[in-house]
């Protein structure tokens, strides 16, 4: 990589980074300078939002660079350990911001912040991962919990052992969701039997399905919206 512009910290203040964090504020900033900041230097020769840029256009954007594992994230000169885990410790943060507004209200009183928290969660991940969110009587939010994950196309899920965990938990119902990698959010008939399954075999421990979420980048299709349950 080639410098274009001299060291940031050479930058006039309005045009550094961290300054326009702060005023105006982070939405001012572009993706590469959000990035940058969380890089705080680039390598030999060219600036951290010069290298900013070049890491999201070798990954295509944001979304898959969050979602490279740790292999193909390293594999970029300059990219290590550290690197990648400031990454995903952000990534989680928001997972675990969104978590924390979900459990100060009902469930289903705040489906947008279901959606938000369970976006945040799945969208990026490369294969598919099936998660419940346990909530008690009153349908606030006892634990989310991967359940299991599969492969690029497919997930095996077992009712009975899904049952054992919400006994486990004392749950007096449950939202289930999963990730489409392909990027199609609409239910397969797969989806719509696994679910039936779900109902019937939680049915008899009093256990009920609030939910069942599919979501595939940022969008979310919902069975219950969609008279599926």
């Amino acid at each position: 990589m080639t410098r274009t512009l001299p060291p940031i910290r050479h930058w006039p203040a309005g045009l550094r980074p961290r300054e326009r964090m702060l005023d105006p504020g982070a939405e001012s900033l572009s993706d590469a300078e959000v990035l940058a900041i969380l890089l705080r230097t680039g390598p030999r020769g060219s600036d951290a939002v010069s290298y900013a840029c070049a890491i999201l256009a070798h990954f295509g954007g944001i979304t898959p660079l969050l979602a490279a594992d740790h292999g193909a994230f390293c594999g970029l000169p300059g990219l290590g350990t550290a690197r990648w885990a400031t990454l995903q410790a952000a990534r989680e943060l928001v997972r675990r911001s969104a978590l924390e507004r979900l459990t100060e209200r009902s469930a289903l009183h705040s489906p947008q912040d279901v959606r938000t928290f369970l976006t945040a969660w799945l969208r990026d991940r490369p294969a598919e991962s099936f998660v419940g969110l346990f909530v008690d009587a009153q349908h606030r939010v006892i634990c989310a919990r991967e359940l299991f994950r599969g492969t690029l196309a497919q997930t095996a899920v077992y009712p009975r052992e899904v049952a054992r965990q919400a006994l486990q938990l004392n749950a007096a119902a449950v939202i289930f969701a999963h990730n489409h990698p392909s990027g199609v959010a609409e239910p397969s008939a797969a989806d719509r039997m696994l679910t039936e399954a779900l109902k019937s075999a939680l049915a008899q421990i009093d256990v009920a399905v609030l939910d069942h979420v599919i979501v595939a980048a940022n969008q979310c299709v919902s069975f219950a919206e969609r008279g599926l349950l």
